[in-house]
Parts: structure tokens; sequence; C-alpha cells
């Protein structure tokens, strides 16, 4: 471990690459699209990709946009939002700069009226209007290299981060804060809780220690389940109602991660079992890395997401 590693994307990193990346024309760019979409027609997972694509892009009809920015204008005028706008602006950017889109910055926890690229989405069956990017990924997505064997971690749940007044937080905290299966702490720096939540914040690797990390929705997904599950460490987490580019609706229970009720009833036995059975904690360790693994194969995610652009352009009457 580095000093001053927490185990998160080095923030500085992520801005230096992308401000570096407007000295690049956006000629090359452009030229570079036709050329990575055939490529990606020699990929042996080509049929994943296009299914990936309908996921993240529901729309299945034509529509004309009415209240859009144009590519252009949007470079000029979102700047300032950094993150979303590196990561939306990095694929918009292999676009005609006159092409028009609608966008939701932000944790979106609703279902626009127009079909508009946003983050996070409700697990709906109409949700046809929210086409996903991946957005805020130096935030969302971190990868772990996990050298501790999950037989040797503590038998304990783990949980480091805000509680507001989001219900399932608060009442997860209320029921188990005290109990010998949880560490349990609020780094909310609001005095909207109990003194005795309050920790301080510390690194992914001290959390690893445990093997079992809560996942908890917070506004929306819970953005600590991409590297709780490319470690050897297990999510814990009722079933998701919100997903992102992580796709969490395809999460499988006790496959990819351990299921708890809603209303947290069966916390206690459900991590008493998996610690009296790790042969099969262990099958969902293995399930949840090899899920994880297809999120970091570069040039594929990059063809999913032109094609996403590629077919919202396309039944927004545009291509």
């Amino acid at each position: 471990m580095k000093l001053f590693d927490n185990g998160k994307n080095p923030k500085w990193k992520y801005y230096l690459k992308n401000y570096a990346s407007f000295l690049i024309p956006n000629l090359v760019y452009q030229n570079n699209y036709h050329s990575l979409l055939k490529k990606a027609k020699h990929r042996e997972d080509y049929s994943e990709i296009l299914e990936r694509v309908d996921y993240y892009n529901k729309l299945n009809q034509k529509v004309n946009l009415e209240n859009s920015v144009s590519i252009e204008q949007f470079k000029l005028k979102n700047m300032n939002q950094k993150v979303y706008f590196f990561d939306s602006y990095k694929y918009l950017r292999f676009f005609d700069p006159k092409l028009r889109f609608c966008h939701e910055f932000g944790d979106v926890t609703f279902i626009p009226e127009e079909p508009s690229i946003l983050k996070s989405r409700p697990i709906a069956e109409d949700n046809q209007n929210s086409v996903i990017l991946k957005l805020n990924k130096v935030r969302h997505f971190v990868r772990v290299n996990d050298q501790l064997k999950f037989e040797d971690k503590k038998d304990q749940l783990i949980f480091r981060g805000k509680v507001t007044y989001k219900e399932q937080r608060r009442k997860f905290f209320e029921m188990y804060f005290n109990h010998p299966l949880c560490d349990l702490g609020d780094t909310q720096t609001k005095k909207i809780n109990p003194d005795e939540w309050k920790v301080e914040k510390t690194s992914i690797y001290n959390l690893l220690k445990y093997k079992y990390i809560l996942a908890l929705e917070g506004i929306d997904v819970a953005s600590n389940l991409k590297w709780v599950m490319s470690s050897n460490s297990i999510a814990v987490m009722p079933q998701p109602t919100y997903e992102t580019w992580f796709m969490e609706a395809k999460l499988i229970p006790n496959v990819h991660y351990i299921e708890i009720k809603p209303d947290f009833s069966d916390l206690e036995e459900r991590l008493n079992y998996y610690t009296q059975h790790p042969e099969e904690a262990q099958k969902i360790i293995t399930n949840a890395k090899a899920y994880v693994e297809k999120f970091w194969d570069k040039e594929k995610e990059d063809i999913i997401a032109l094609l996403v652009l590629k077919k919202y352009f396309e039944k927004t009457n545009q291509m």
C-alpha cells in the first residue's frame, strides 16, 4: 500500500488525463469512430456487446427531442461539471458536434420525460427514456487487488459511509449498531445522527479485513458495490432498486452477493450461514469477480458506449 493511497482512484490522475485529452483534435476521435466499430464486428463477444447496448439504450421507437442541447453547446456550457462532463464528452466528441441530446447529471432516481443520457435509473420496465452511460466512473468503478483470503478475514459485516435521512441506512444502524456481528460507522459530518455512530473515514484496505461489506443504496446505487465484488470479501444487501452501467438488475442474489430482506430481519442468519459454509461463500466471490471482469476491457467498454450513443442519435431521428 502506497503512502496516501486509500484504495480509490486518484482524482488528480483522472483530471490530468482528461484535461490533456483536449490537446487532441476532435477530428482524430471522429476518424477512429469507424475503425473501432469495424473492429467490434470481428470480436468474439460482439453478440454480448450488442446485448449490452440494447440494455443501456432501450429506445425501440423513433422520437423527436424538444428540450435538447447540441454537443457543441454542451462543451461550451458544461465544462464546470467536470466528472460528468468529461465522462460523457469523452464519447460525444466522436460524433458530429451539431447532434443534439438531453441529459440528467448526478444521482438520478426518476425517469425523464424525454430520452436522456444519465448515470443511474430506477429498475423498472418503463425506463426506456433513461439511457445509461458510464458516468462518474472515477468514483464508482474502483478495482482492488485484495491479497487477503476470505477465511483470514474477520467474521463481521462492516459499513463506512454517510448515513443521511435516507430511511434504509438509518434503519439499519438503529437495528444493528451495537450488534456483535457488525462494525458500523457513519462518516456524515452534519449533526443529524447520534454521536456514537460517528467515525472518521478509512481506507478500502481496512474495510477489506472483513468478510462481509454492507452495500446499501444511498440516493441511488451503492457506490462501493463494484470494488467489493472485485475483492475477496462479499457484498451484503437487499435486491437493488436502481442501476447504472454496472447493470445491477442483472446481479443474481446469493450468486453475486448475499441477499438480505429489505427489512434486514434475516441479517444474522445469513451471515452465520456463510461463515459456517465457507465453500459457498467462495463460490459467490468467484462469481462476483467474473461478473466484474467484463467492465475492465477498455476497448469493449468504448465500443459499447459509442454504440449506445449511435443508437440514441438514430432513435431521435438525427442519424
